[in-house]
């Protein structure tokens, strides 16, 4: 059955405006109100827009939050590829993110369809929580990415109101998950990453990885 949250990223009509709207005031949410979410974001991107010659991957990309930043700073035969499953996504950002070094394409997030070890950054923002049957996506991330490469994920972690009773049915029936503490730690260490670190701000992490250089 297909969840709320499924249904709106396949909607047309939000995709049009989860980027200028929905997404600024979600994102806000993360921090129960505050501003570290958003604060944490601005410095992402800035990092994301540092030089270098770098292949990224965005996986769920949706209409492109991050394909400017990621693209911005890329030298030499630096592109970023954003892949996401629905199709009005894509459709918003190639209309709204047209770039040399930006290229867009429709895929499951379980089965990338990308060679082993072939992005220097492979990340997943604001997304992992509406993709069903999440974990094994990270396993996906860390087999594309090249040794000495990084993750960088931001989704949902549990928090005292996630613990509130009735919070997570209310999480199951929209169709976003909320992920434990460790959930996504545990995960990395599993697959072998190193240098794994987590940023909590609110209801929201940031969790950042390497693959080992072999």
């Amino acid at each position: 059955m297909t969840s709320v949250a499924q249904r709106l990223m396949g909607n047309p009509a939000f995709s049009q405006i989860y980027e200028r709207l929905w997404r600024p005031v979600f994102t806000r949410g993360f921090s129960l109100g505050g501003s570290q979410t958003l604060d944490y974001d601005r410095a992402l991107r800035a990092y994301l827009a540092r030089p270098g010659e770098r292949l990224v991957l965005d996986v769920a990309c949706g209409p492109g939050n991050y394909s400017r930043d990621a693209a911005s700073g890329l030298t030499g035969d630096g592109r970023y590829v954003g892949l996401d499953f629905s199709a009005s996504m894509l459709e918003q950002a190639q209309r709204d993110h047209r770039d040399d070094r930006i290229a867009y394409v429709r895929g499951d997030a379980h089965r990338l369809p990308v060679p082993d070890a072939s992005f220097d950054t492979v990340m997943c923002l604001a997304a992992l929580y509406l993709i069903p049957d999440p974990l094994p996506v990270l396993d996906e991330m860390a087999r594309v990415v090249k040794p000495g490469g990084e993750l960088i994920v931001f989704t949902s972690v549990r928090s005292s109101i996630a613990a509130v009773p009735g919070a997570d049915l209310v999480a199951r029936l929209s169709g976003l998950r909320i992920f434990g503490r460790r959930e996504l730690l545990d995960r990395f260490d599993d697959l072998g990453m190193t240098h794994v670190e987590q940023t909590i701000t609110g209801v929201g992490q940031y969790v950042h990885a390497r693959r080992p250089r072999v």
